[in-house]
């Protein structure tokens, strides 16, 4: 049964990680998830080592998490927008498959995977673009067996034989299109989400644990504007005491009691 709270409203819905693990993308806090230490943006730019053990495991990682599909919870939420009972979707998730889900209106709070940045032009390109020139420079290197880490790259001890690419444009430095820890949500993507959160009429929050204040702080904009929150995540959460339903569960499984479906996960990565 959907929590009364939500029942003649429209939802303004946050996702995170836990979204996506049922299309065998793991999560860094979830029940069980091993401890993870994710590579900062001042690694990533401290000098040519850093960038060479990025892209050499990004690049085995790519070639997993591009064939990444949508699971339950994306469709379920496709429907949603499509009979209009939601407001707009942001996600803390990078991996894009909201859209390829099919859902029209989606902020990409952390950048998206799927595109590259050079660090010192600026100009965007796709990573299936790169990920071509980094097989030419790296025949066969993709084709390892390693353990998926949650920002799409993998668990690689040796990386001294990887050849990075620059920017195909002017030679400089290349960086995914996300939001490294230790870089700031651009000012523009976050107003636009505290739009949103301020025209609200309710908050649901999927498969977040909320740990980082990019997410949190959308939750208690809603809350001390007195819009009602509900959390869907296993396990505890920074926002569970700003909620006014919380539920210790599957996202996929919470959607389907919802609407009264059976639930169908995607094909692990």
């Amino acid at each position: 049964m959907i929590p009364p709270v939500l029942t003649d409203r429209r939802w303004l819905v946050l996702t995170g990680a836990g979204v996506s693990t049922d299309s065998g993308i793991p999560d860094y806090r979830g029940p069980g998830a091993p401890v993870r230490t994710p590579m900062t943006y001042q690694e990533l730019v401290s000098g040519p080592e850093t960038q060479q053990r990025y892209w050499a495991r990004a690049h085995v990682g790519w070639s997993r998490m591009s064939e990444a599909q949508p699971n339950a919870t994306h469709h379920a939420l496709v429907e949603l927008e499509a009979a209009g009972r939601l407001s707009g979707l942001i996600t803390q998730n990078v991996d894009g498959l909201h859209e390829k889900a099919g859902h029209r209106d989606v902020i990409d709070l952390h950048g998206r995977v799927d595109r590259v940045i050079c660090l010192d032009c600026r100009e965007l390109s796709t990573r299936d673009e790169l990920q071509a020139r980094l097989s030419v420079l790296n025949p066969g290197w993709a084709d390892q067996h390693a353990t998926m880490r949650p920002d799409g790259d993998v668990e690689l001890d040796d990386t001294s034989g990887f050849a990075v690419a620059g920017c195909s444009s002017c030679g400089g430095r290349l960086k995914p299109d996300v939001v490294f820890f230790g870089e700031n949500v651009p000012k523009d993507r976050v107003e636009r989400c505290y739009a949103l959160t301020e025209a609200a009429e309710a908050l649901v929050v999927f498969g977040s644990s909320l740990q980082v204040m990019s997410g949190l702080r959308f939750v208690r904009r809603a809350r001390a504007n007195g819009i009602p929150v509900v959390i869907v995540n296993r396990g505890a959460t920074r926002g569970d005491d700003l909620a006014d339903v919380k539920l210790d569960a599957g996202c996929a499984e919470t959607l389907a009691a919802w609407s009264g479906t059976e639930v169908t996960t995607g094909a692990p990565v």
